[in-house]
């Protein structure tokens, strides 16, 4: 079997699934008043900056949060399945994952948010923190950005 790495996965996520760019989510929560806008990132990303409105699901219970009957249940989602659900992670790859899980559950209008909270954020939209507080973009970027620690980088070939 080949090894495919995590950017390899995710890109080929990407091309099974419907991505719209950050700049384009406004007009289409706007345009689709019952979409939910789900932040798949973990919970202290998701407290740091996120996007007014959203529901925080990590990708890591995506799949019990979207039923009945668990510790997880998160009645907005497990509803959503015939409404529109626009999924954003920090950068597109996690919310692409996630959207191919959701079809496979049997959601039938799904958008990845291609670049991510990244990307809205660059796009100049608002991003508010846990006390919903808006955030400057220039400081929100620091808090988007979480570097590798120095155990965690590939070692050099040597």
């Amino acid at each position: 079997m080949t090894r495919k790495t995590y950017s390899q996965l995710a890109a080929e996520a990407a091309r099974r699934i419907e991505e719209i760019m950050p700049w384009d989510v406004p007009d289409f929560l706007a345009a689709h008043p019952g979409a939910l806008l789900l932040d798949i990132r973990e919970r202290d990303e998701f407290a740091r900056a996120r996007i007014e409105g959203s529901l925080n699901v990590p990708r890591g219970i995506l799949e019990s949060a979207a039923e009945w009957d668990y510790a997880e249940t998160e009645p907005a989602l497990v509803t959503a399945r015939d409404k529109p659900v626009v999924i954003i992670c920090r950068s597109g790859n996690r919310s692409a994952f996630a959207a191919e899980t959701l079809a496979q559950m049997g959601f039938t209008d799904l958008r990845s948010v291609k670049l991510g909270v990244k990307g809205w954020n660059d796009a100049d939209q608002p991003l508010v923190d846990a006390a919903g507080n808006e955030i400057d973009g220039d400081d929100a970027m620091a808090l988007l950005e979480i570097q590798p620690r120095p155990d965690q980088r590939k070692p050099a070939e040597g």
